[in-house]
């Protein structure tokens, strides 16, 4: 469930720090983040769907918003494709988990605490704004736009994936409910322990697990991302979609996973859940996006131009 509409920016501001700094140390795993050569044609594909072309060489210099523990920006740059890269977000833990593997992997990376509405950067700055599952948490977009349209140098671009279509976060509702009443006889097959509160039923969840409901604001139809970039000054603009199967799936495995102890899941268990996901992405890329309208999938990706 999304944030309530009569939220404020600011009480949506901080669920968000709160719920990702609790959730910094543990994201990868719960998310079945990876920075190998899976992770890498995961992104470079997403980017590639984006622009509705394979990059070829370098995007140039890069600043990621949302960039939580690192999943777009590390993995691209790790194929070259980026050059000076810079990383914002809300959350000082993400930024801390995203240092520590950018380190481990060899990566420069220059890590900012801020808001998307306000970024810190001179005008023009660089070449490509990007995220990845992150404009559905923005609360103010179209100030956010304006910031990523004056920052970027002329010719620059912002390409944006994983963003839930409205149709699609509908569709979640079922995996969801599906899995939530299927978790009692899956946390006894798997040998997992329940998770304390996991609704936040007055005693504080060790995680923020309750404030997981709170830190989504939007869920987009196409044309409402096609609109936004065009009101900031851009051109260019694409919405593209991916995913069907694959989110199904994925909301199912997460939220049986969400009732347990993170570390009494079985490794056995997250790396099937991981592989079923793997393998109805293909499916999803290689069959169901190229024969249905963006409107259909889950996630819907977007990118735009600044004139030049």
């Amino acid at each position: 469930m999304p944030a309530s509409p009569t939220d404020s920016p600011e009480k949506i501001k901080d669920a968000n720090t709160r719920y990702h700094d609790a959730a910094a140390d543990s994201y990868d795993s719960k998310w079945g983040i990876d920075f190998g050569p899976i992770g890498q044609h995961q992104v470079r594909s997403k980017v590639a769907k984006a622009l509705g072309r394979d990059p070829v060489g370098s995007l140039g210099d890069s600043l990621e918003i949302g960039a939580g523990t690192g999943y777009f920006s590390l993995n691209l740059a790790q194929q070259g494709l980026l050059d000076r890269v810079t990383v914002t977000d809300i959350s000082p833990g993400m930024l801390e988990t995203l240092a520590t593997s950018a380190e481990g992997l060899g990566i420069e990376v220059e890590t900012v605490v801020c808001e998307a509405e306000e970024l810190p950067f001179e005008d023009e700055s660089f070449d490509l704004v990007l995220g990845h599952a992150v404009l559905h948490h923005i609360p103010d977009l179209d100030r956010a736009f304006g910031e990523f349209h004056r920052v970027l140098r002329p010719g620059g671009r912002v390409i944006f994936c994983g963003e839930p279509s409205r149709y699609g976060d509908r569709l979640a509702a079922l995996p969801k409910a599906l899995g939530t009443a299927a978790a009692p006889v899956w946390r006894r097959m798997v040998g997992a322990s329940a998770l304390e509160d996991p609704v936040g039923n007055g005693a504080e969840c060790s995680d923020d697990h309750e404030l997981e409901s709170e830190v989504d604001v939007h869920a987009f139809a196409p044309s409402d991302l096609r609109g936004l970039p065009g009101g900031a000054g851009f051109t260019e603009v694409r919405v593209s979609g991916e995913e069907a199967v694959a989110n199904f799936w994925g909301w199912g495995m997460r939220s049986l996973e969400a009732t347990a102890e993170p570390e009494t899941v079985p490794l056995g268990w997250r790396k099937f859940a991981f592989r079923g996901y793997v393998t109805f992405q293909k499916l999803d890329s290689t069959v169901l996006e190229p024969r249905l309208p963006p409107e259909l999938l889950y996630n819907l990706l977007l990118t735009a131009k600044k004139p030049g």
